[in-house]
């Protein structure tokens, strides 16, 4: 696709690209995962971690400069964590606040928003939020070495008037030692954890329609997957991001490679939105092949971008018919090789996964391959 004339959205990979970046092909630096923006009209950069432990619990933690979904405002910094706990409660809690509470490095990770402060080197990464009653500190170290699909530049539209969505996953597996605390009460318990780091140029719903992304350690195995699907300005062309690795090897990276899947898909009651059980992503490279296969047991996520908002800009998304959603999801993945289609291994385990459904349900107008039965 990225080397496809009348595409609408190119993966950046060109040697021209590398050197105007100045990133390498292979190698990632310490500074990609810093400040990669600047703050005027339209810029953004967050930065997003997720475990899940072994007492059941669920974290995810954003820091971000402005919301990806409304960066043409000014600096509008906040951070926004996620709880689960093992007995199903759910803590959901936002940080905003003003510009000069913000410091960002653009050397390495290192991110304050108030007292909430994240910062690490690539390989360890130390996070302390805060949010009312609930609290976190989290250690992450890494397992797999970040990894980029390609440049990770994905740009949208003809050259000259490109917008841009970046995106690294700097730990793509790692060990998360995580204590929280909800009021009074303390935890201690570690799991499997992730760190990436998203930018851009452009509000995320006038790039992207959807997208399902997931992230997972099964076995001696680590999955990166992702289907995107473009607006409709930009002919609403497919996407796909994956890699796998085994221990610290990447043994599968190329998306031309990939096929995608979803099964048993319904209408979600809350957001409209069309959402599948099952999601799966199948590799494919001579006799090999491996699935990857997402099986959704709970939504421990459902938001409605237009509750969100303040009344005015809320009156206005109604008008214009903005019903944008997000999912987030968690339940069993298995992956499965394959040999001349006798299978060789199998492994399962618990994962979280996401649906970004900006745009307007397409249902019937779904390309083909996006398309299953409605229970």
């Amino acid at each position: 696709m990225s080397g496809d004339k009348n595409s609408h959205l190119r993966l950046a990979d060109r040697p021209a690209d590398y050197q105007k970046l100045g990133i390498d092909p292979v190698t990632v630096a310490q500074f990609e995962d810093g400040q990669r923006m600047g703050t005027e009209k339209g810029r953004y950069d967050g930065w997003y971690f997720d475990a899940h432990l072994d007492d059941g619990a669920t974290v995810v933690v954003t820091f971000y400069t402005k919301p990806s979904g409304s960066p043409n405002g000014p600096l509008a910094p906040g951070v926004t964590i996620n709880l689960t706990l093992p007995d199903g409660r759910q803590f959901d809690r936002i940080y905003s606040t003003t510009a000069d509470q913000l410091t960002m490095s653009k050397e390495k990770c290192d991110v304050r928003v108030g007292s909430n402060h994240l910062t690490g080197d690539l390989h360890r990464y130390r996070i302390m939020a805060a949010i009312e009653e609930i609290s976190f500190e989290i250690e992450l170290t890494g397992e797999v070495r970040p990894w980029r699909p390609k440049s990770g530049h994905f740009y949208f539209g003809s050259e000259g008037r490109e917008k841009l969505f970046a995106w690294l996953p700097s730990v793509p597996q790692g060990l998360a030692s995580v204590r929280y605390k909800v009021g009074d009460k303390e935890y201690r318990a570690s799991g499997s954890g992730y760190h990436d780091h998203g930018w851009g140029d452009a509000p995320m719903q006038t790039l992207m329609h959807n997208w399902y992304w997931a992230r997972a350690k099964v076995g001696p195995y680590t999955v990166i997957a992702s289907h995107i699907t473009a607006t409709e300005t930009y002919g609403y062309e497919i996407r796909i991001i994956y890699m796998l690795a085994r221990g610290d090897e990447v043994i599968a990276g190329d998306d031309t490679r990939v096929s995608f899947q979803i099964e048993r898909v319904a209408t979600d009651r809350k957001t409209g939105k069309p959402v599948a059980d099952i999601t799966r992503y199948t590799y494919r490279d001579g006799d090999t092949r491996y699935v990857v296969t997402f099986e959704r047991q709970k939504t421990i996520l459902q938001t409605v971008f237009r509750e969100e908002m303040p009344l005015i800009k809320r009156l206005l998304a109604k008008i214009i018919g903005f019903d944008g959603a997000y999912h987030r999801f968690t339940g069993k993945v298995t992956i499965e090789k394959f040999e001349k289609d006798v299978r060789v291994e199998i492994f399962d385990d618990h994962a979280i996964w996401e649906l970004m459904y900006f745009g307007k349900t397409r249902s019937s107008h779904e390309p083909a391959h996006m398309l299953a039965a409605t229970e």
